[in-house]
């Protein structure tokens, strides 16, 4: 039976938005900068994704998003009688080249608004540039908290359809706690990573149990027996492991391998079918995660109708960054429809405004910082397999 956690969830949306008059129509289309920027015809959507390099299967999840969505809504008719034109380009899993895309799609393609990156670090190097040239960026899976507020100002241009950090770390520790009747753990964590080191605050500020160690690791490593080995005689009964899956699931491997049989709980970051295929189905027991999206728990008529279409395009069932990443394209479009015009400025007003909005993800309006109040997944994994489903709701 699906147990039912009932928390806040305050994830966190940014965007931003750029005002151009278009040219030689009266059809607001164009980003602020460059030239060509308006085609009657089209509305203009950036995808900034990381399509190849260490997270790639993020970014590949999340394009089937953007792509399908684009499809459907075309295939209705587009957007106020205009179709969407998608310029995808890849961001290679790398910070910089992200800032190049970014730069890229707001001063040479002219897009209204970009959907991505995927990922914290990358969405925190693209917003200087979407600030300055106000186009909204919307990011389907950037979880750190500084995306929508940094020092305590809310960025203009910065929207997110997932929840942050604080919140997942917060939930994650509730958890582990209330459901799984923990009260030691053990925390090994991604020192090279502000998406990670924020999960760990959150975590240890919300456990109420008792930290008794703490270990880190960096991103590529691969070899964790000696800071396994110094955990090991630990007296812990959950081991927190906030990272990606490339070393989250070595970490798994090597953790089950080396006797640590204690329950395991991480992320989103956990959220890739490669997380169980580096880690070996037969290890991948008593595994707990976060996420936004699930097949398995009771959903909404338009999150089953997604779920099917998905199916039978993909052949396969949707992931978290899938629904993700659709939910996105179809939040810019409610934002062109309510504000009546699909020019930067307008969309980022539109999404700044958007109420009771119904995502695949689920329900959600946004508040005054940019973040979708909406609900969260707790899965846990059995021998590679999701077997439960723990609904986390406002």
């Amino acid at each position: 039976m699906k147990k039912k956690l009932a928390f806040l969830f305050t994830g966190m949306l940014l965007l931003s938005a750029c005002s151009a008059a278009p040219k030689g129509s009266g059809s607001d289309t164009s980003g602020s900068t460059g030239s060509g920027n308006t085609s009657g015809d089209t509305i203009k959507l950036g995808m900034n994704m990381e399509l190849s390099g260490a997270v790639a299967a993020y970014g590949n999840q999340e394009k089937e998003g953007i792509e399908m969505a684009v499809e459907e809504i075309n295939a209705a008719g587009g957007i106020d009688g205009k179709k969407i034109e998608l310029i995808t380009k890849d961001n290679k899993s790398d910070s910089t080249e992200a800032v190049s895309v970014t730069t890229s799609l707001t001063t040479k393609d002219g897009v209204v608004a970009i959907v991505g990156p995927a990922t914290s670090g990358a969405v925190k190097a693209s917003l200087p540039t979407t600030t300055k040239v106000k186009v909204p960026l919307v990011t389907p899976s950037g979880t750190d908290d500084s995306i929508t507020v940094q020092n305590g100002k809310v960025q203009e241009y910065a929207f997110r359809t997932c929840f942050q950090d604080s919140f997942q770390g917060k939930v994650l520790a509730i958890y582990a706690h209330e459901t799984l009747k923990t009260d030691k753990a053990a925390i090994l964590g991604d020192n090279s990573s502000d998406y990670a080191k924020g999960l760990t605050k959150a975590f240890k500020d919300a456990y109420e149990g008792e930290i008794v160690a703490e270990e880190n690791f960096t991103k590529g490593d691969k070899d964790f027996q000696a800071v396994l080995t110094k955990i090991k005689d630990k007296d812990f009964n959950v081991l927190y492991l906030p990272g990606y899956y490339e070393e989250t699931g070595l970490i798994t491997k090597q953790a089950r391998e080396m006797g640590i049989d204690v329950p395991i709980l991480g992320p989103d970051g956990f959220s890739d079918p490669k997380y169980v295929e580096i880690a070996g189905k037969e290890n991948v027991n008593q595994v707990y995660y976060a996420s936004h999206f699930s097949t398995k728990v009771d959903t909404s008529e338009k999150a089953k109708t997604f779920i099917e279409a998905f199916k039978k395009k993909y052949d396969k069932e949707p992931s978290s960054f899938n629904a993700l990443s659709y939910d996105a394209v179809y939040m810019v479009k409610q934002a062109i429809e309510d504000q009546g015009s699909a020019d930067s400025a307008a969309i980022t007003k539109g999404l700044s405004e958007l109420k009771d909005f119904e995502g695949v993800t689920g329900t959600m309006t946004i508040d005054k910082e940019h973040n979708p109040e909406k609900s969260a997944v707790v899965l846990g994994m059995q021998n590679g397999e999701e077997t439960t489903a723990d609904v986390v709701n406002p």
